[in-house]
């Protein structure tokens, strides 16, 4: 229809006009901080982060379930400390059930009678419209003072943003980085890879464990947050010998003027994904609970506008319904669709626990990329301008191939609801023989109001280029 046709038409110059701005915006930004993450090259390690240490051992945890046992596991050995950081913390959260089950609280309070235990949360919302609030940061914190533990709040945010990262240390031999919260604010974290129906919404997520030199950087940014708040100084030590055979580097988002000890911040998260899809070639996989910074949809829309070989493939796991952002998301996958112009090379799913004729919705909170199964990328930063530019995150990046051909396996098994080895062959061929298909059927299912038979959907892609601008252009008012 004309009328249609004319307003798509407005719609989707509005939204480039906003999204160039706000891509100048970010920019001159980095520009007046003599950053240059924007224009970082295809390929190699980010040069604004710490430097890639060798001798780790890397493993990722897939899923609450799994990940929280390790964590129990890891805290059970501490002999000197335990640091922690996190968005937020529910001293009353179960991390594992039974007869006494394992409790977030009382863990810690039995860990502080032995060895130094601190706890470093984000301070909350200013304003209580958001969760978590000021007032629910502060009685967490007095919650577990009063069970004799080691807590701050943290109340240096930029306007709107926060404090987003998720790090463990134990006596600078292990460390857990990733995108779990010990938290059963907005969903339930301990949910396993089998995700059973249970008439409420699932949680998928992912964080890993590390061993070697590279605890040490986990170690020396806690230390630097601690400092800035407390003025107390942590003592880092020497980094531990070699655990392993992996190359591991630790990246971080930390907006600029925010600490005084990194005046200039920190935007190793933004350059590395920028060098890792400027160099895929073959595959980029991605999990993320959002997909709304223009500059990454940008990159990405490149890629599939002149795609570097005939098999390259994109796959997105995403929520079905994020907690906000769901026009931002959406729109991002219609350009990304429009950018491939029918080349059958994206795709984008959203993950479901079907029960009969009922389906439940699984949340997709994890933060994973693996590109080309040769680097892995595993954090607390989503695909967005928060975590892009101002939030704090912090990430672990890998060059082993064969962990990251084996995270892929891990996670597509369990997607696809088969074997490791099934889920082992050519990356082009699933995503167009199983992938492709199967999300579309269910797509197709749920769209009827038939029962679905399997986990994955396919995600509509379909939402206006502006509505798509609302998360960023909010960057653009608030950044400075």
């Amino acid at each position: 229809m004309p009328l249609r046709d004319a307003a798509e038409a407005i719609d989707r110059r509005v939204g480039d006009a906003v999204s160039a701005a706000v891509q100048a915006h970010h920019r001159r930004r980095l520009s007046r901080l003599g950053n240059a993450a924007l224009d970082a090259p295809a390929g190699g390690w980010a040069e604004d982060a710490f430097q890639p240490r060798h001798g780790n051992t890397l493993e990722l945890l897939i899923d609450g379930e799994h990940a929280f046992e390790r964590m129990i596991e890891s805290l059970g050995r501490a002999a000197e400390y335990v640091h922690i950081t996190g968005w937020f913390l529910s001293p009353d959260f179960v991390m594992r059930d039974g007869s006494v089950p394992v409790v977030v609280r009382n863990l810690l309070a039995e860990l502080a009678e032995r060895v130094d235990v601190r706890v470093l949360l984000w301070a909350g919302a200013p304003v209580p419209l958001f969760r978590p609030s000021r007032r629910m940061a502060r009685r967490t914190r007095s919650e577990l003072v009063e069970a004799g533990i080691r807590c701050e709040l943290d109340p240096r945010e930029r306007p709107l943003h926060c404090h987003h990262e998720k790090t463990i240390v134990i006596d600078g031999r292990e460390g857990f980085v990733g995108g779990i919260d010990l938290t059963s604010l907005s969903g339930d974290r301990r949910d396993s890879s089998r995700h059973p129906a249970r008439a409420a919404i699932g949680w998928h997520d992912v964080t890993s464990i590390v061993t070697g030199p590279v605890v040490s950087d986990v170690a020396e940014h806690f230390a630097l947050r601690w400092r800035e708040v407390t003025g107390e100084r942590v003592a880092v030590g020497a980094p531990d010998r070699a655990a392993g055979s992996s190359t591991v580097q630790l990246v971080r988002t930390v907006p600029e003027h925010v600490y005084r000890g990194l005046r200039q911040g920190s935007f190793g998260v933004l350059e590395t994904y920028v060098r890792a899809i400027r160099s895929a070639e073959r595959l980029i996989y991605i999990e993320s609970q959002y997909l709304w910074s223009p500059e990454i949809v940008a990159l990405l829309a490149e890629k599939l506008r002149n795609p570097p070989h005939d098999r390259f493939r994109m796959l997105l796991v995403l929520p079905g319904r994020p907690k906000g952002g769901t026009d931002d998301t959406r729109g991002a996958l219609a350009e990304l669709i429009n950018a491939d112009a029918g080349g059958g090379r994206v795709l984008a799913c959203s993950l479901y626990a079907p029960a009969g004729s009922v389906a439940d919705l699984i949340y997709v909170h994890a933060k994973v990329g693996v590109i080309d199964d040769r680097l892995l990328i595993v954090g607390s930063a989503n695909l967005n301008d928060h975590s892009m530019f101002n939030d704090t995150e912090a990430a672990l990046v890998t060059d082993d191939a064969e962990l990251a051909t084996a995270t892929r396996h891990r996670l597509w098994a369990e997607h696809l609801e088969c074997s490791i080895a099934e889920a082992s062959g050519d990356a082009t061929e699933l995503i167009d023989q199983i992938w492709r298909p199967r999300s579309e059927d269910q797509f197709q299912r749920r769209r009827a109001g038939r029962p679905m038979t399997h986990r994955i959907s396919r995600i509509d892609g379909a939402s206006r280029r502006s509505a798509r601008l609302l998360g960023p252009l909010q960057g653009l008012l608030v950044d400075g």
